[in-house]
């Protein structure tokens, strides 16, 4: 696919970027789903911080308890085929030295011969269940956006660990790009959302040109949208609100409607510090 090439590195990470889950779930489908192999894991000495992410102790196959601590692992694609391919960052965001963290990753990226990045998001936003799934698709690659039709977002702010590694990865010579999916808040934080992870899948095989699995999204996506429904419907106040936020939407999705719509609802998510509405309705002031 013109302007990532055929060796996309496909970033996402647990943590203040994958509201939902949606994120992180796309990216374990596409290892699930497909044949990976570890290239490079970082040390989780360096970049983690043991009270916030606390490693976790489980049994092995021989009854022996194991303790597994957080990590950064990037995988490539066990067996080279023709068409785009897409390598893998997963893992948790570091709590730390992000600078070298990112030029660590960066550094394996150039040795595998990655030719594009695209990071995946999940924010919680004033956004109804009951409609499609809007995901934000931005770069600040001028050469890129021109090609894939990207917008250009104009946020100044607090970030997250994706907007360094896109940064770092553009300096490097490797255009990036973002999606970000946009979440129920008033479910973000209960259940994973598997239609916006759904979405943010079917934007990125829009976007490189790769054949990207769904698994049983489809049927799960159904599923968790009748189950808000089914909650919904026994709460009068819930319901008229979702009214409201289906008015909005539609108001968003009409002809008349301004592409900026997404990208703004981005740019306030991110202001937030990417915490969604503590009730609805509330439009929380950007931050001094």
């Amino acid at each position: 696919m013109e302007g990532l090439g055929r060796r996309v590195l496909v970033a996402a990470f647990d943590g203040w970027n994958d509201a939902g889950e949606a994120a992180s779930a796309a990216a374990a489908l596409l290892r699930e789903e497909g044949s990976y192999e570890p290239v490079f894991s970082v040390d989780p000495e360096l970049y983690f911080d043991y009270q916030y992410t606390r490693p976790q102790i489980r049994f092995d196959a021989e009854g022996r308890r194991v303790l597994t601590w957080p990590e950064t692992t990037l995988w490539r694609p066990a067996r080279r085929s023709r068409g785009t391919q897409l390598w893998l960052l997963t893992g948790v965001e570091p709590a730390r030295a992000w600078q070298a963290f990112a030029g660590e990753i960066i550094d394996v990226a150039l040795r595998e011969d990655i030719t594009g990045l695209v990071s995946l998001g999940s924010m919680m936003s004033d956004v109804p269940h009951t409609r499609p799934i809007s995901v934000f698709a931005g770069s600040h690659n001028e050469e890129l956006r021109a090609k894939l039709e990207l917008e250009k977002s104009t946020y100044e702010g607090p970030v997250g660990i994706l907007s360094v590694l896109d940064q770092a990865a553009d300096a490097a010579g490797i255009p990036a790009a973002s999606l970000w999916a946009n979440v129920p808040h008033y479910v973000a934080g209960h259940t994973p959302s598997p239609k916006a992870t759904l979405a943010l899948l079917d934007k990125l095989e829009d976007l490189t040109g790769a054949r990207v699995p769904r698994g049983q999204l489809a049927a799960e996506a159904a599923a968790w949208e009748a189950t808000i429904d089914a909650a919904a419907a026994d709460d009068e106040e819930m319901t008229e609100y979702i009214r409201q936020l289906e008015h909005t939407r539609d108001t968003w999705d009409s002809p008349e409607a301004s592409g900026d719509a997404i990208a703004q609802e981005f740019e306030k998510y991110l202001r937030r510090g990417g915490d969604g509405p503590s009730k609805p309705g509330r439009d929380d002031p950007p931050r001094r």
